[in-house]
């Protein structure tokens, strides 16, 4: 020790001292890794939430145009079982007259 120079005990001695900064040295690359790796992961799933919205939108989209087109085909439908009712009735009404 110097003269003059009181130790500190918060302090650890030399080779203590270099353990402790590898150690920590070697938690701040750990933790530097797991924060890269965990920004990586988020970057991954803010791409893969934006895929699935638009995913959804197209999806959506296309549902109502489908729906639509049921629409149209249920009301063709309705017609034309309309129009058969109505030839059978005809018909039922000529063969009773006859």
């Amino acid at each position: 020790m110097l003269a003059g120079r009181m130790p500190n005990p918060d302090r650890p001695t030399s080779s203590a001292t270099i353990d402790q900064a590898m150690s920590n040295n070697d938690k701040l690359g750990i933790q530097e890794q797991d924060l890269r790796a965990l920004e990586v992961r988020v970057e991954e799933l803010i791409r893969a939430c934006t895929h699935l919205k638009d995913e959804n939108k197209t999806l959506r989209a296309r549902e109502q145009t489908l729906v639509g087109e049921r629409d149209r085909l249920v009301a063709r439908n309705d017609q034309a079982r309309q129009r058969v009712e109505d030839m059978l009735g005809r018909l039922k009404r000529l063969e009773d007259d006859a």
